[in-house]
């Protein structure tokens, strides 16, 4: 059974068709880029420098066409989503950006953040692994339901999670792209005693 690769219970939940577009909607409005703040549960590590510059060039262009989702934290807005286009705002020299302030708990937070990155294409392997141990030790989440939620079968999930149990040296190489998820599973098997 081939599962749909959509964002689950991620953006949609937060985000209606009408949401991402209008910013006369209830909650959304211009916010100033140094009023925002990058959420610290966010899974990915790295950020592609030649793919950040480019989106600042788009944005320099065109400006941000999809308002970022924060919620509001002790006077400033904490991003759930939508890091990449705030860090290529600035790199674009913006001084506001359009934001949607959702009303969401720690929680809600942390698995919003890995779903939604977890559906992008480019998330590095480790790093996904890395969400998917977050969601099952941090949600208490069965594999089973991590997988419904991110639209993976249950055995993608947890071939993911076995990454975990790399030595260190094997996960920085995994996580810098010196080392493929092909070659990382087979030094599972290696280091694998059964």
């Amino acid at each position: 059974m081939k599962l749909k690769r959509g964002l689950g219970k991620g953006l949609g939940a937060l985000l209606s068709p009408e949401d991402i577009y209008d910013l006369e909607s209830p909650g959304s409005f211009l916010c100033p880029i140094e009023k925002i703040r990058p959420n610290p549960d966010q899974p990915r590590r790295r950020m592609d420098h030649d793919s950040l510059e480019g989106l600042a060039g788009s944005i320099r262009e065109k400006g941000v066409l999809q308002p970022l989702v924060v919620r509001e934290v002790d006077g400033v807005y904490e991003l759930i989503v939508g890091e990449r286009r705030w860090r290529a705002a600035q790199k674009a020299g913006l001084k506001a950006v359009p934001v949607v302030i959702k009303d969401v708990s720690p929680d809600e937070l942390l698995e919003l953040a890995l779903v939604e990155n977890i559906q992008r294409d480019d998330l590095n392997p480790l790093e996904e692994a890395m969400a998917y141990g977050r969601l099952v030790n941090e949600m208490g989440l069965t594999q089973s339901q991590v997988a419904s939620r991110v639209g993976r079968e249950r055995s993608t999930v947890a071939n993911f999670l076995r990454l975990l149990n790399l030595p260190d040296y094997a996960q920085t190489d995994l996580l810098d792209g010196r080392l493929g998820m092909g070659h990382a599973r087979a030094l599972l098997m290696l280091e694998d005693p059964e």
